[in-house]
C-alpha cells in the first residue's frame, strides 16, 4: 500500500502498513508524533530543521537517518512484520520514501523493506535524484535487495546490522534463512559505482530483533 499526502498527520492516521512516501522535510524526532493536546501540530521540517540537518557532519547525519530506519523497523514489527526498515534521503537531507518490511499477510519472502523502497523509487523519482540519494537500512541489504538498489540507480547505501551478524541472530529461521553475502560484492560486480557505508550502530540494530526469531 502506498499513501501520499501533503498532511503528514493525516497520512500517519491513514497509514497502517508497508510504504510511506512524502516529499517533505526530514521528520526529526519520529514520524509517529501526533498533534499536541492544544491542537497545534509539531513542526515537520522547515528552513531551521533543514539547516540543522545540513550542518551535521556526514557521519552524524548517517546515524540520525539510521536511527530513523530503526523507528520504521519497530513500526514494521508492531504491524506484525519482520523488524526491518529503510528510508531514502536526497542530497539535501529530505526524506523521499520510507518502507517497512512487507512479509505479511501474503508471506511474501521478497517483500524486504529495501526492495519495496527501490521499486517505488524507480516508479516515482528521476535518475538524477536517485543517483545522489542515500538509502539507509536497519540491516545490510541482501543479494536481492542490493540488486534492486543497483537497478534503481541509488547512489549510496548506509546500513546498520551486517548480514553476517544478522544471520547469527536469525539462524535458519524458515521465514528468514539469512544469506551470508556482503552487499559490497553484489555492487562490485556491477558497471556503475554504488557507495556503501556500514556496518554502523550494530548493537542498536541487533536489539530490534530481540525474541523475534525464537518462535
Amino acid at each position: 500500500m502506498l499513501l501520499v499526502s501533503e498532511d503528514l498527520d493525516e497520512l500517519l492516521e491513514l497509514s497502517d502498513r508497508l510504504v510511506v512516501m512524502f516529499h517533505g522535510q526530514f521528520v526529526y524526532g519520529g514520524a509517529r508524533q501526533r498533534s499536541r493536546p492544544d491542537g497545534n501540530r509539531p513542526s515537520y521540517g522547515g528552513p531551521l530543521m533543514m539547516q540543522d540537518m545540513t550542518s551535521l557532519k556526514p557521519s552524524a547525519r548517517d546515524e540520525v537517518f539510521l536511527r530513523r530506519s530503526f523507528e520504521i523497523a519497530r513500526r514494521s514489527r508492531a504491524h506484525g512484520n519482520h523488524p526491518f526498515g529503510a528510508v531514502l534521503v536526497d542530497s539535501a537531507g529530505k526524506v523521499l520514501i520510507e518502507s517497512e518490511n512487507g512479509y505479511m499477510p501474503a508471506h511474501d519472502g521478497t517483500a524486504h523493506a529495501e526492495r519495496l523502497l527501490a521499486t517505488e523509487a524507480c516508479r516515482t523519482l528521476s535518475k538524477e535524484v536517485l543517483a545522489n540519494a542515500t538509502l539507509y537500512s536497519s540491516a545490510e541489504p541482501c543479494a536481492m535487495c542490493a540488486g534492486a538498489i543497483y537497478w534503481a540507480g541509488i547512489g549510496r547505501v548506509v546500513y546498520a546490522l551486517s548480514e553476517r551478524r544478522l544471520r547469527g541472530v536469525t539462524g535458519n529461521h524458515p521465514e528468514n534463512p539469512t544469506l551470508d553475502l556482503p552487499c559490497r560484492e553484489v555492487f562490485r560486480s556491477g558497471q556503475r559505482p554504488t557507495e556503501v557505508v556500514g556496518p554502523l550502530l550494530e548493537d542498536e540494530a541487533e536489539a530490534l530483533h530481540e525474541s523475534v526469531w525464537e518462535k
